[in-house]
């Protein structure tokens, strides 16, 4: 079986036009978000739905606005760890006593006080859940491959490397806890068609030269960063040396530097002017391998050499929270921190055993504007605006017949209602329970013995894993994006100084929300319900299994049964850590990096849905 995929609009022209920014997409594109938005912010206690009682429909809620104005009904159901399963078809919207369009921003204003966000902040955030609402009317106007079709690779798994990013490119989600995930504040719709990565577009990236004097450069143990750059841009290098030559200058003197396309356009050539002007920075040309965007957006996969290297940029765009750039500090030490953790999974028998591994960010520069950095405190965006990273493909840890999804395709859906995380368990042939055992030993299990032998936690949510397959069963877990997400939490771990930077001071009772939130409540919670609400498999047995996995993994180390009641994952419950809150009170910096634990959002406890299950048997009864 083929699909085409492809992207067929341009950044010029027609496009300009905006086809996809039609009527009814923008109605289902409002109703997708406004379910969405009544279920996380229900979840995080933000919103609270009364029951109507004598409803036709069962499971009847009802939330009005604080002077009546406004109310809005549908039908739910509230499964495991309070996650509210909206029937989006059941919402309506009732104004002043006459039924009224569903508009998310409207429902975000009305109700902008109860949610905490202040006036200052509001016009950004509706202009973040705007462009969320845009890009979903562009991925129902585009279209993507079925579930079942991305299951099984729309190649018909002759091209591993074109499957992989064909879903990639097909997620249309995006981070599932937060509303306004798709904001990318800077984008114009051109900017958004060449650079998106729900439309596909190649990519070219751009490269300078940085003087020497300015740059930080690290790689790997054992990695010439000359060598690297030579083995990745091919005779370009050659080229390149050349232009510096022509323009009088010594090669000796400088870095070859990839940079994002929209960098140097909207940021370089204004704000880092004067670094040009004094060629500090030199510009090269275009690069002739072709890129696409990955979910993270300033992350690429080399489509015209798949074995090469991802290249990671800095992009000054507002997304989700945080502006996305890369911080020259933290590249200094990136690739040492790469090698720390991969000897530390190299010597581990239980992540051996289950297949765990890691790509490395084996390379990395940044660029120190000295004006900037003078000018700005720690942690400012100005100081992020030219970094870059290579990090390892993850082509050459397959065997035949094995192929590479993005782990966030576990809970993607597709436009006729599928979800991928069914197709691939029908692809399996094996019963869901097997299926999820098979999938928590690849994934839960070996961070969940980072957690009790190491105090070290990961990010491990669905963009930063990659799963590898076989026949639709995941049979081990790669994380990536180690350096800015890794957190060694206690003094378990001796670490070099060259690697300290990552370690954080974590109270003992937070540890274990590194499993309790991240995985339990920010993807497990989504994907036990997709799997009840298709009829695949029902929520308790998708937690008793999660349940046995984990005991199974204890009664193999009974030397960390002190670290098994310090985090204990059978607690009867856990603090319920807030992600949208985050976002509602900040949305330009949701938390300080440097400490992780500092600004958490908290709101009350969740029941832990593993504590009905402590000390029990599969099948045993409740």
């Amino acid at each position: 079986m083929t699909v085409q995929f492809e992207s067929t609009v341009t950044a010029s022209g027609p496009a300009a036009a905006a086809p996809h920014l039609e009527a009814d997409r923008w109605d289902a594109a409002n109703r997708h978000l406004l379910r969405k938005a009544l279920a996380e912010f229900s979840h995080e206690r933000i919103l609270v739905p009364e029951p109507v009682p004598g409803e036709p429909e069962a499971n009847t809620y009802r939330l009005a606005s604080a002077d009546g104005s406004h109310e809005y009904r549908f039908t739910a159901r509230i499964l495991e760890l309070e996650h509210w399963s909206i029937s989006a078809e059941s919402i309506r919207h009732v104004q002043d006593g006459t039924e009224a369009p569903l508009d998310v921003l409207e429902f975000i204003t009305v109700f902008h006080e109860t949610l905490g966000i202040n006036l200052q902040m509001l016009p950004v955030y509706l202009e973040e859940v705007s462009s969320t609402l845009a890009s979903h009317a562009y991925k129902q106007w585009a279209g993507q491959p079925t579930a079942g079709e991305l299951a099984v690779g729309v190649t018909g798994g002759q091209d591993v490397a074109a499957d992989f990013q064909a879903i990639e490119r097909s997620m249309t989600e995006g981070h599932p806890c937060f509303v306004a995930n798709n904001g990318r504040l800077g984008f114009g719709i051109g900017d958004y068609l060449s650079f998106a990565p729900e439309t596909g577009a190649p990519v070219l990236l751009e490269w300078i030269a940085v003087h020497r004097s300015h740059a930080v450069v690290s790689t790997s143990s054992g990695l010439d960063y000359t060598a690297h750059l030579d083995a990745e841009l091919g005779p370009l290098a050659g080229s390149f040396t050349s232009e510096l030559l022509l323009q009088g200058l010594d090669p000796d003197q400088y870095f070859f530097m990839p940079v994002h396309p929209w960098q140097w356009e909207n940021k370089l050539t204004v704000t880092f002017a004067a670094e040009i002007a004094r060629q500090r920075i030199v510009y090269l040309g275009t690069g002739t391998n072709s890129y696409q965007a990955q979910q993270s957006i300033r992350t690429f996969f080399n489509t015209s050499q798949p074995s090469r290297n991802y290249v990671k940029t800095a992009m000054s765009v507002l997304n989700m929270g945080f502006m996305r750039g890369l911080s020259p500090q933290y590249m200094k030490a990136t690739p040492a921190i790469n090698d720390w953790l991969r000897k530390l999974i190299a010597a581990d028998p239980a992540l051996q055993q289950r297949g765990f591994t890691m790509i490395g960010e084996i390379a990395a520069i940044g660029y120190h504007n000295r004006t900037y950095e003078a000018a700005s405190a720690n942690g400012s965006p100005y100081r992020k605006m030219l970094s870059a990273l290579w990090r390892e493909s993850p082509l050459a840890l397959l065997e035949d017949g094995q192929q590479l999804t993005t782990m966030a395709a576990l809970l993607h859906v597709d436009s006729a209602g599928k979800p991928m995380v069914s197709a691939l368990i029908e692809r399996s042939g094996l019963a869901p329970e097997d299926w999820l055992r098979r999938y928590f030993e690849a994934y839960l299990v070996p961070l969940v013995h980072c957690l009790y032998n190491y105090e070290l936690a990961f990010m491990p949510h669905g963009e930063n894993v990659i799963l590898v397959l076989e026949d639709g069963v995941p049979v081990r877990a790669i994380m990536k994006d180690i350096a800015e997400e890794i957190v060694v939490m206690g003094g378990r771990l001796d670490l070099p100084e060259e690697v300290s930077r990552i370690r954080a001071d974590i109270p003992d009772g937070e540890k274990v929300l590194a499993i309790f939130t991240d995985i339990f409540d920010c993807i497990f919670r989504f994907l036990a319900a997709l799997l009840d609400d298709d009829g695949t498999l029902p929520q308790e047995a998708f937690w008793r299994a999660a349940a046995d996995a984990v005991r199974d993994y204890q009664a193999q180390h009974p030397e960390l049964a002190g670290q098994f009641a310090r985090h204990n994952l059978f607690a009867a419950g856990f603090e319920l850590s807030c992600l949208n809150r985050l976002q509602l009170r900040n949305n330009q910096q949701m938390l300080d990096l440097t400490d992780p634990s500092g600004g958490l959002q908290m709101a009350g406890r969740l029941a832990n849905p593993l504590a009905r299950f402590a000390g029990k048997t599969t099948g045993e009864a409740e």
